[in-house]
This record gives C-alpha cells, sequence and structure tokens, in this order.
C-alpha cells in the first residue's frame, strides 16, 4: 500500500501494516476502517484484531523513491501510514523493527508518521533522545480535550518536526504553550462525515500567523473540488514547515 499520494500535504503514502482500534472521537467515521475492513474486507479493525502486514513489493518501495530523491536531488515527504497507526501496541513489535530498518535506509525521505497514541512513541523508537533527521513526528487532534491529551507528549519528542493534523477538527483548540512545528485542518469527506465550522479553522489559522506557524488547510467536509475548492476565507492555505 505504497503510491504517490492525493493527500495534498505529502508526497506519498506508505503503509506497511492495515488494520487499528478507534481510540477517540476523531475515529468515529474512520475511512480505513469503512474501506480496508468494511468494505474490501482487507483487515478488521478493533482490539484484539490481526493487523496485516503488506507486501514485500510494497515494503520496497520507498528504497526506489529514496533513490529517485537522492538522483533528482529533492527530498521526498512521505506519510506513514493512512491505513494504520505505527504506533499501535497490538502490532507486532518485529514488523515495527523492520519499519525502523527502513527509515535509516531512506535517508532522502521524510517520514511523516502520524499518530493518535503519543503516549507510546518514545517506547516503540529505537533512537532514544537523537532521532534521525528526516522523522518527523505528527498527532490527531480534534478539540481541546485531545489536544490537552497528546501535545505535552508531542511537544517532548525530539523529531525535527513537530506536526499536528486537525482532521476532522470537531472543535477549536488552543495552541498555547505547544511546541509544534505545522498544523494541518480539515474538515471528514468520508460516510456520515460532521460538518466543518470554519470558525474552528479560524481559531487554529490566526494562531498559527500570531506564532509564525505554518498552516495548512487541506479540505472542507464533504469535500467537493467543484463547489468549494480548498479555500479558507477566499484563499488556499498551503504552507509547510521550513525543514520541508
Amino acid at each position: 500500500m505504497a503510491e504517490i499520494s492525493e493527500i495534498q500535504w505529502t508526497d506519498a503514502t506508505f503503509n506497511p501494516w492495515i488494520g487499528c482500534t478507534q481510540v477517540s472521537p476523531a475515529c468515529d467515521n474512520c475511512y480505513a476502517m469503512v474501506m480496508m475492513d468494511r468494505r474490501y474486507h482487507r483487515a478488521e479493525w478493533g482490539a484484539g484484531k490481526l493487523r496485516v502486514r503488506t507486501s514485500h513489493a510494497n515494503w520496497r518501495k520507498p528504497l526506489a523513491w529514496n533513490r529517485k530523491a537522492e538522483r533528482e536531488g529533492k527530498r521526498i515527504k512521505l506519510f506513514c501510514a493512512s491505513l494504520a497507526d505505527v504506533f499501535d501496541s497490538e502490532v507486532n513489535d518485529s514488523w515495527r523493527s523492520d519499519l525502523w530498518r527502513l527509515v535509516e535506509q531512506t535517508p532522502n525521505l521524510d517520514w511523516l508518521p502520524l499518530t493518535k497514541r503519543t503516549a507510546s512513541v518514545a517506547g516503540m523508537i529505537p533512537w532514544g533522545d537523537h532521532w534521525p533527521d528526516n522523522v518527523w513526528i505528527g498527532t490527531s487532534v480534534e478539540n481541546q480535550k485531545y489536544a490537552d491529551l497528546r501535545l505535552p507528549i508531542l511537544s517532548a519528542l525530539p523529531a525535527k518536526v513537530r506536526f499536528i493534523s486537525a482532521e476532522p477538527l470537531l472543535s477549536d483548540f488552543s495552541l498555547d504553550g505547544y511546541n509544534v512545528d505545522w498544523v494541518i485542518v480539515g474538515g471528514e469527506s468520508g460516510k456520515g462525515w460532521r460538518p466543518l465550522n470554519l470558525d474552528h479553522a479560524r481559531v487554529l489559522r490566526d494562531q498559527c500567523q500570531e506564532r509564525g506557524i505554518p498552516f495548512f488547510f487541506k479540505q472542507h467536509a464533504a469535500f467537493n473540488p467543484h463547489k468549494l475548492g480548498r479555500e479558507l476565507d477566499g484563499r488556499e492555505w498551503n504552507q509547510f514547515p521550513v525543514a520541508a
């Protein structure tokens, strides 16, 4: 499950395995669960369910992308993983060890794992306080409650870039006191989508502008590019951290 990505804030997507467990309200209408569990039956979602490792050929794609990035002199941002959570405790530890080796073998890729399990990150990363420069770390935040739970931990992680994915954004939240380098905001687009209150998006955008944090507006809820585009207040917000 590696591919050049249609997700606007990354260049490519890599899924080392498939499957997860819903852990907070942001997961209620999980597109990955609907697609991979209910539609294609590739993996079952939930605690105690088997996570499915992707193919050997899929695992070789980041190596090819790394050669391409080196050849062209342009780094590639790689979202890991859109159909799973790298820090899911249900995942076989040996699979995660294989992933870390792949990360080390691909220094021309900027790896962007995104997790709701920030409390597990430090114990599952093998590099202690000296992470490779090509490893960023992001957490999903949907409202103030989960900002309070996840952002203090994210802020302390020694990654080159720490980012927030507020998608779906269910309520605005404060960035005060947190060490973050990038904020992505978006609404839901899958079955059962909840409307995005644009005032919540504006609160985060304005905080980012005040603090000099790059802000990326990914999509409106029930994304329709012909109707809404990707504009917020008359413009697209496509800002990236300096490290990008």
